[in-house]
């Protein structure tokens, strides 16, 4: 932890000490702590625990290279991977008002919004979501904005499904766009290799869609190995959430099925997908409150309960977010 503090220390303190050249525009934190409680088989549980500690750090080196870094405060690092609880360290190049080039540490552009969403505003995730390896790696993106609000990326970084150690890598095209203004789109191609040398194709379809106070999200992927029998629709996920704004109260809702059909394997009798494996599903759901007393998001309560077909365990959180900013630069 100490050495966390030094280091996002160190990078603040060194841009501030070249601001001439480079512009630290915002230093914030956000934390989320939650009392829990479960059953399971009739047993009950409960503790306290910190979810999340987040320093975020934005700025420019130049008028057109802007970076971020995002790091996890309370995430343990990993020996053999001492970025492990750095989500975002990138520099992005725009070299057009069209074209942008992203390299460091970024999101793997896998479509869909329950796994695209800030960590720290789900509550819970599906199988799929939690069963990846990583979702931040090192990588290169090259970005094409056709249109303001629509953006082409293409993506080469190590593979969501193999340890980041191995040469595995993931060829990712992904949109990230709207069609017309109540529908948001956040859809993927994603070829990737995982831990055995083998590829798999994702197709992800993330949907928002706007009703006035009632938002929507519709996830749908789609996974399949070029050798199995049927390439569409047995080896997938759907992922619906619902949050309808009453004031300064959320009233939410989310409900996930994802099915790996007992058939999709190899000769050898391993299940292509190595995160949903073949002959299992997975159904999850739970609802949840949300209140903003100051009106916005800097402060947020929750409560929220949430259950799946494989652990049986009710659980049911009560706990408080809250956002603030170290230091921001006037402009």
């Amino acid at each position: 932890m100490k050495r966390d503090f030094l280091l996002v220390f160190f990078i603040f303190l060194s841009c501030a000490c070249f601001a001439q050249q480079t512009h630290v525009d915002e230093v914030s934190a956000d934390v989320r702590f939650t009392f829990h409680e479960q059953l399971q088989e009739g047993v009950y549980d409960s503790h306290f625990q910190g979810d999340y500690f987040n320093i975020h750090i934005k700025g420019q080196l130049t008028d057109n290279i802007t970076f971020r870094v995002r790091q996890r405060m309370n995430k343990k690092i990993d020996e053999k991977n001492p970025f492990n609880a750095t989500d975002f360290l990138w520099l992005k190049w725009q070299a057009t008002p069209k074209l942008s080039f992203t390299g460091g540490k970024q999101p793997i552009l896998v479509g869909g919004y329950e796994i695209d969403s800030p960590p720290i505003d789900v509550y819970y995730y599906g199988a799929f979501s939690r069963g990846l390896y990583q979702y931040y790696a090192f990588g290169a993106t090259a970005t094409f904005t056709p249109a303001e609000g629509q953006n082409i990326s293409i993506e080469f970084c190590p593979s969501p499904i193999s340890p980041g150690t191995q040469d595995a890598y993931s060829y990712n095209l992904y949109w990230n766009g709207h069609i017309g203004k109540i529908w948001r789109t956040t859809w993927s191609y994603n070829f990737v290799e995982d831990e055995l040398n083998r590829k798999m194709n994702w197709i992800a379809l993330g949907n928002k869609f706007f009703f006035g106070d009632l938002v929507v999200d519709m996830d749908f992927i789609n996974r399949a190995a070029f050798a199995q029998k049927n390439f569409f629709f047995t080896d997938w996920t759907a992922i619906m959430k619902a949050i309808w704004t009453i004031g300064k109260w959320n009233l939410c809702t989310k409900i996930g099925y994802e099915r790996n059909d007992a058939e999709n394997v190899d000769p050898d009798g391993v299940s292509y997908d190595l995160v949903l494996p073949a002959g299992n599903d997975y159904f999850y759901g739970g609802a949840g409150v949300e209140f903003f007393p100051l009106k916005n998001d800097n402060l947020r309560l929750h409560a929220a309960y949430f259950r799946d077909n494989h652990d049986k365990v009710d659980n049911f959180d009560i706990g408080l977010t809250w956002r603030f900013n170290i230091y921001k630069r006037n402009k």
